[in-house]
């Protein structure tokens, strides 16, 4: 019996059918979790791009006093409409902007305050309106949803229960005297 299964075995090893399938076999799932990663890290990118350009865009009208004044709703509105690459953005994007001293610095505060869409209640930000040649940060976090949530690089982010990762982005100006 044991001389059988060592025949067979030998039998085994010396034929060459099959191995392309074998190579197939391992190679095509770590093929596809490339591509699917690079499909989601380029969406990533863009959907980061568009909110950083949108929040420049409404910063450039807010630090050269051209007269919008906006409040936190307006400027979500502003800048959800520049950023349409960011899926259902008015509920999903909070807004915060705080007045720094830069003679007594503590530096820009490391705690962003997003929006969390399995809770009821949305966290409050702190949003105030600079005077003259006051250093205003403005930090803005959107909510999004990897494309692959279970997949490649979309498995590997950081998300909150409802199944979103944040995108943050910081804009520091000073305002312009009138």
């Amino acid at each position: 019996m044991i001389t059988r299964m060592t025949s067979l075995f030998r039998q085994f090893r010396r034929r060459e059918e099959g191995h392309v399938s074998t190579e197939f076999a391992i190679m095509v799932p770590i093929l596809l979790v490339t591509l699917v990663s690079a499909v989601e890290l380029g969406v990533m990118t863009l959907r980061y791009s568009m909110l950083e350009r949108s929040l420049d865009i409404v910063v450039r009208d807010i630090r050269l006093n051209t007269g919008y004044n906006p409040d936190h709703d307006d400027m979500i509105t502003r800048i959800c409409d520049e950023a349409t690459m960011i899926p259902d953005c008015n509920n999903n994007l909070k807004l915060e902007m705080v007045a720094l001293d830069p003679r007594a610095w503590d530096g820009i505060p490391q705690n962003t305050i997003c929006t969390d869409q399995s809770l009821e209640a949305q966290p409050v930000t702190t949003f105030t309106h600079g005077i003259q040649n006051e250093l205003m940060v403005l930090r803005a976090c959107a909510k999004v949803a990897p494309l692959f949530p279970t997949t490649g690089l979309g498995a590997n982010f950081a998300t909150d229960d409802a199944g979103d990762f944040a995108l943050v982005v910081t804009n520091a100006f000073v305002q312009e005297p009138r």
